[in-house]
C-alpha cells in the first residue's frame, strides 16, 4: 500500500512537470517526447528551477540516481540540458536560455546564504558587512568568504563597500524564479517594482 502510494506520489509528480516540459520551447525536444517520459519531466522542472544541481533534481522529482544519472546525460548529449560545474555541484540549465552570467547568478541564488546577501544588497545597496551579515543569519566571517566568491564570479564588487553587478539582471532573475529559491525571494519579489529605476 505505502509502496503504491509513493509511485503515484512519483507520477503525479513527473506528469507535472512533463505538461511543463511540453510548453517549454526547446529546439530538438518533440513535444511528444516530453509529455510521455521521465526526460520531460526533467526538461520541464529545469524551466522552472534553472540551475537546480543533481541531488535536488533528482530528490523533487523522485527518481532513482541511476535513472537521473541517464536521463541528464541524454538530454545533456542532445543539446537540451547544458550544465556548469559550480564548486562541488553540477548545476543544470535548459541549453541557450541564459548567458555565463545569469548561470553563475542563478547558481549562487540557489545558495541560501550568498542569495540573502545578494537580496538584501538589491533592498538596501549601501548595506554594510554587518547589515548583511543579520540579514543573512551568519558572522561577519562567513560574509567575508562569500563576499569574495561572489567577487571572483563577477556578480559582486567590493572596492568601494559591497555593490551587486548588473543589479537589474540580479532582480530578474530573483523575480521570475521566485517560488523557486524561497520565501525571502518571493518576499523581494513583491517589492521589485520600487528598487530598480529604469531609464529606457
Amino acid at each position: 500500500m505505502t509502496g503504491e502510494g509513493v509511485d503515484e506520489s512519483k507520477r503525479a509528480t513527473l506528469r507535472r512537470f512533463a505538461a511543463l516540459g511540453a510548453a517549454t520551447p526547446l529546439v530538438g525536444f518533440p513535444a511528444a517526447e516530453a509529455t510521455s517520459d521521465v526526460r520531460g519531466a526533467i526538461v520541464g522542472y529545469l524551466a522552472s528551477t534553472p540551475g537546480a544541481h543533481f541531488s535536488k533534481i533528482r530528490d523533487d522529482l523522485q527518481l532513482g540516481t541511476g535513472e537521473t544519472q541517464h536521463h541528464l546525460r541524454r538530454l545533456s548529449a542532445d543539446e537540451v540540458l547544458t550544465h556548469r560545474k559550480d564548486g562541488d555541484y553540477k548545476r543544470y540549465f535548459p541549453a541557450g536560455r541564459f548567458s555565463a552570467f545569469e548561470q553563475r547568478a542563478l547558481g549562487y541564488l540557489r545558495r541560501e546564504t550568498p542569495r540573502r546577501m545578494l537580496i538584501a544588497l538589491l533592498r538596501d545597496p549601501t548595506a554594510n558587512g554587518s547589515d548583511l551579515a543579520a540579514a543573512a543569519d551568519v558572522s561577519r566571517s562567513t560574509v567575508s568568504k562569500y563576499a569574495a566568491e561572489l567577487d571572483a564570479a563577477g556578480l559582486l564588487s567590493r572596492t568601494d563597500g559591497y555593490a551587486v553587478e548588473r543589479p537589474e539582471t540580479l532582480l530578474t532573475l530573483v523575480v521570475r524564479y521566485a517560488d523557486s529559491f524561497g520565501a525571502d525571494a518571493v518576499a523581494v519579489a513583491a517589492e521589485a517594482d520600487g528598487l530598480v529605476s529604469y531609464d529606457p
